[in-house]
């Protein structure tokens, strides 16, 4: 069974003092049309896990889905052209960005593009903000099953000379409705977790303490 499949909704927040402490967690991120919440759907096996929208830019807050064993997937607000006031945005961005560069417990991140459209400029901006945390990006090209087997060849084959020289960084050709590409999403994720070990039991005060 992947390790999405035992994800449950955890909490949400606005504002960086109100994020939970957890020992582990892997972003999704992408542009507001790039299908971020419907690969999560589809990672998790779930139909509303994530919230889908036809207007970009409704994940307007950071969401946690527990994984079990103290691990956390986290859903960040997308980025790009959402029709959202100014103020709202300036929020977003700044929540978005001290996330990504202070999170001690963010092991990995997810980057979600779609395949026609991939590497804009914001989606440069993002990979070249999260480098210097030195740690990884896997970058999953959505919307794959738009493309013909010839064009999905032709933008991986792009992506992956284009990023060449950087370090910490993957990609691969990934649907949603097709549900292509999910257990490669999942080999890695893993991956990333297993290079964070668990805790002794009692040095952890885990979520279920956040309440409190």
């Amino acid at each position: 069974m992947s390790i999405f499949q035992k994800a449950q909704f955890f909490t949400t927040v606005n504002h960086l003092q109100d994020l939970p402490p957890t020992r582990c967690e892997v972003a999704f991120v992408g542009r507001s049309n790039a299908g971020k919440s419907s690969a999560i759907n589809t990672l998790c096996n779930r139909t509303r896990l994530a919230y889908v929208s036809k207007t970009p830019g409704r994940t307007q807050h950071i969401n946690f889905f527990d994984l079990g064993q103290e691990r956390f997937l986290v859903d960040l607000p997308g980025y790009g052209y959402a029709e959202v006031p100014e103020a709202v945005r300036a929020h977003w961005v700044q929540l978005l960005g001290r996330y990504l560069q202070t999170r001690d417990s963010l092991v990995g991140l997810l980057l979600i593009m779609d395949s026609r459209h991939p590497l804009k400029e914001l989606d440069w901006k993002m990979i070249e903000f999260f480098q210097v945390t030195q740690r990884p990006v896997h970058i999953l090209l959505s919307k794959a099953d738009k493309l013909s087997r010839q064009e999905q060849q032709k933008v991986l084959s792009s992506v992956k000379k284009e990023l060449a020289g950087l370090a910490n960084i993957s990609v691969q050709l990934f649907s949603s409705s097709k549900k292509t590409g999910t257990e490669e999403v999942s080999r890695v994720v893993e991956d990333w977790f297993a290079a964070c070990p668990l805790p002794e039991e009692e040095d952890f005060d885990g979520p279920e303490t956040f309440n409190d």
